[in-house]
């Protein structure tokens, strides 16, 4: 499976992003999808998660009051956003997609239970 995220970049606090996932090379027919950012000296921390075969979402308690995951109207099952609103410095953070069969994963926030990442995306906000 191959990730490629893109949509970051550098804004001002209170501004908003959209981030996008998009996968290929499925060989499962369902997967979850994660986000998960990392901050220098940090632990990665997942943010929202969804499942390609059906409709479970996932946003971490600490965001989901700010952040919306969501599949793409055309591509449900290969594209995924994140929209991030009002903005804030803190969550300035490499932003990666992860991926894991649906079948094998436990929990959707825990970093080790993916086989498959992206490169990340960089947010910034001042």
């Amino acid at each position: 499976v191959q990730l490629v995220e893109s949509g970051g970049g550098s804004v001002q606090a209170g501004g908003s992003l959209r981030l996008s996932c998009t996968a290929s090379g499925y060989t499962y027919d369902s997967y979850l999808l994660g986000w998960f950012r990392q901050a220098p000296g940090k632990e990665r921390e997942g943010v929202a998660a969804l499942v390609t075969g059906d409709d479970r979402t996932y946003v971490a308690a600490n965001v989901k009051d700010r952040f919306t995951i969501s599949r793409d109207r055309d591509n449900p099952k290969n594209t995924m956003y994140l929209q991030i609103y009002s903005l804030k410095p803190e969550d300035t953070a490499m932003y990666y997609c992860a991926a894991v069969e649906a079948q094998f994963y436990n929990h959707w926030d825990h970093w080790d239970e993916y086989n498959y990442w992206g490169r990340g995306t960089q947010v910034t906000v001042s």
